[in-house]
């Protein structure tokens, strides 16, 4: 599933550069996760990297957007071919 994150973030902005799938941006209170783009860096990392650098633990997962192992896998490769701009079926 994709990730979220909380009002508890304090805007440190450690957590963007870190997203390899450029979901993560500032949103009009804190930080926002696009779902459309988190794979919770499933192709890239073994571990979501920007819940590795939160210092206030405010990214858990999003329950409103349930996906498995495969799904974010699927999704990471529709990313990837994406940004490469080759067509996705």
């Amino acid at each position: 599933m994709a990730l979220k994150i909380t009002e508890q973030c304090i805007n440190c902005d450690v957590c963007e550069p870190e997203c390899p799938n450029g979901a993560i941006f500032e949103g009009e209170i804190h930080y926002q996760i696009d779902p459309g783009k988190c794979t919770e860096c499933v192709g890239h990392f073994e571990e979501p990297q920007c819940v590795q650098v939160c210092p206030v633990d405010c990214i858990p997962k999003d329950p409103a957007h349930v996906e498995d192992e495969e799904m974010l896998m699927a999704k990471y490769y529709r990313l990837v071919a994406a940004s490469s701009g080759e067509e996705t079926t």
